[in-house]
């Protein structure tokens, strides 16, 4: 079957149209907070929403049927040409140095991973600075399934591009129709985001702040409007208190914020893979909490007041607080993690392999895709012992399809290789060995903070133009899970069947 390039290069179209709407808001924020640069933002706009449309005109007699193949080009693609035309206001402001630096950043934002190579963020326009948190926002979601909750009006099934956008093993539906469940999952995170935007305001947050953050921490980003990113708030535990709880939001499947919205609170307490993503974030916070109380000076690796309620609310705020940013890998910072102890540095680079819930705005490999390693692993020695017998691994009461097993342990090995592959790389680009790995972690998990010279109070900016590009490829397929990307590489994709 020949690929429909028409229909590719329509949904291409759609979504710039999507970035373009988004850079005008950008210029409207400029044009109120008077940061000089509000005509270049809207230029940019401009000049993506023109693309956008001749897109769209020379391709509307596109035949409307999209399948599996195109849907994972129109996901792919369509993250590239974003992050391509997201690189306009940084460069028409002049706001970042250099074309690499900006789709650097851009790719960045999109793949809510929150490395940075700006120096001084405070020093930016606020308009630049409010693009930046949006493409965190948008990319949160998922440009496509923003997209697909308009496909009726083109006639358009998209239960392909969902299934290569969202995040996890399988995509949860909550309504028959793919297009009311986008509608159902962004009118979740709209409202999360309006919530976390006015708590912060109230907490005493500036509003152009508490929008910024809200924005970054529904979509588990880490971009801050603040060079010591959350660990400015240092002396207001309130504020760093809000984040913590939206994180954990943010870090759980949408669909289960959906049954609580809908009053099934059974179903958010019998699903496995919430119960123990809450029981990782429980452990591995006493853990940490415990060690920074006992033999970490938090005053040495933090900015100002880091006591205010006292050494044991500090201990296990910081800890609660670093714990949930790196495993739903946020990658916000209240203190530098990497001065606290031997310990912690590696128990830190370890949850950057763990992610959020599969149907999150997280990264990383995913709580359930452990959980079903987990599962199947202890059930090799049932297996071993009873060789006839059928032993099916079970998911919240429910035997799971084998090849869903198979699907999981090729995730998990190939993810294990591009780790692997990537530190390699850096190490090529004259990376020592902790940046190498730190770098390679971070970037494939979507986390943001590494290790080394790349750690949480540090940014990328020292990265060779050349590993940055590395950097966005690990970015990109960590995003969009591996096959999604990957699968283009290989020969039998191309071929007309």
């Amino acid at each position: 079957m020949k690929l429909n390039y028409k229909i590719i290069f329509h949904f291409l179209g759609l979504l710039l149209l999507f970035n373009g709407g988004f850079m005008l808001l950008s210029a409207l924020v400029s044009l109120i907070y008077k940061d000089g640069v509000t005509l270049q933002i809207f230029l940019a706009g401009i000049a993506t929403l023109i693309v956008g449309v001749i897109a769209m005109l020379f391709t509307r007699d596109h035949k409307k049927e999209i399948n599996k193949r195109e849907g994972y080009i129109v996901v792919t693609f369509g993250w590239i040409v974003m992050s391509l035309t997201g690189t306009l206001p940084y460069v028409f402001t002049e706001s970042v140095p250099s074309f690499t630096n900006a789709f650097f950043e851009t790719i960045s934002g999109y793949t809510t991973t929150g490395a940075s190579i700006l120096n001084d963020i405070e020093a930016v326009p606020k308009g630049v600075l409010f693009w930046r948190s949006m493409t965190h926002w948008i990319g949160g979601m998922g440009i496509i399934v923003l997209a697909i909750a308009i496909l009726p009006l083109l006639g358009i099934g998209g239960m392909q591009l969902f299934a290569a956008e969202a995040p996890g093993p399988s995509a949860d539906k909550l309504h028959p129709r793919i297009t009311d469940t986008a509608k159902r999952l962004w009118l979740i995170y709209f409202g999360y985001t309006a919530a976390e935007t006015l708590l912060l305001k109230v907490a005493g947050m500036s509003f152009f702040d508490a929008i910024n953050h809200a924005l970054c921490t529904l979509s588990t980003g880490g971009f801050s409007t603040k060079n010591a990113s959350v660990a400015y708030w240092n002396g207001d535990p309130v504020i760093q208190y809000i984040i913590i709880l939206f994180m954990f939001l943010a870090g759980t499947n949408f669909v289960l914020s959906y049954f609580a919205f809908k009053g099934k609170v059974q179903k958010i307490i019998h699903d496995e893979e919430f119960k123990l993503y809450f029981k990782f974030i429980a452990i591995f916070t006493i853990i940490a909490a415990v060690i920074i109380y006992f033999q970490a000076d938090v005053s040495k690796s933090s900015i100002a007041h880091p006591m205010v309620w006292g050494e044991g609310e500090s201990a296990f705020r910081h800890a609660l607080f670093q714990v949930l940013s790196v495993i739903t890998t946020t990658g916000f910072v209240t203190a530098d993690y990497t001065l606290w102890t031997p310990f912690l540095v590696v128990f830190f680079f370890g949850l950057m392999f763990l992610g959020g819930s599969a149907g999150s705005t997280s990264g990383g490999v995913k709580v359930v895709r452990h959980l079903i390693l987990i599962k199947n692993s202890f059930l090799e020695f049932k297996r071993t012992l009873h060789p006839n017998a059928i032993v099916p691994v079970r998911y919240n009461k429910k035997a799971i399809n084998r090849f869903i097993v198979f699907n999981v342990l090729a995730f998990f090995i190939l993810y294990m290789l591009s780790f692997i592959i990537g530190a390699l790389v850096f190490s090529m680009f004259g990376i020592e060995f902790k940046g190498a790995i730190g770098l390679a972690a971070s970037t494939l998990g979507n986390v943001g903070p590494a290790l080394g010279d790349f750690g949480p109070v540090n940014n990328y900016a020292a990265l060779p133009p050349l590993a940055q590009w590395w950097a966005s490829f690990l970015m990109l397929i960590g995003r969009l899970e591996l096959f999604t990307v990957l699968i283009l590489f290989t020969p039998f994709f191309w071929r007309n069947r």
